[in-house]
């Protein structure tokens, strides 16, 4: 595998910034660690289970509302 460029490093910094939000999280002590396992034992990654999760609860509440 080749080193990333400077030039790609940007462009994908710039990508990332022009494309996506981003916000911090606050878990209990240990509750990260079990919702890493979590996310592992479906072979997701913490943003994919966290993203799935939103998307899960407010699919839910909107059903909810009807």
């Amino acid at each position: 595998m080749s080193p990333v460029s400077e030039a790609h490093k940007k462009y994908t910094s710039e990508y990332v910034k022009a494309n996506y939000a981003s916000f911090n999280l606050r878990f209990k002590m240990g509750k990260k660690e079990q919702a890493q396992a979590h996310a592992a034992t479906r072979g997701e990654s913490m943003n994919a289970f966290i993203n799935r999760a939103i998307d899960e609860a407010m699919q839910r509440d909107q059903n909810e509302e009807k």
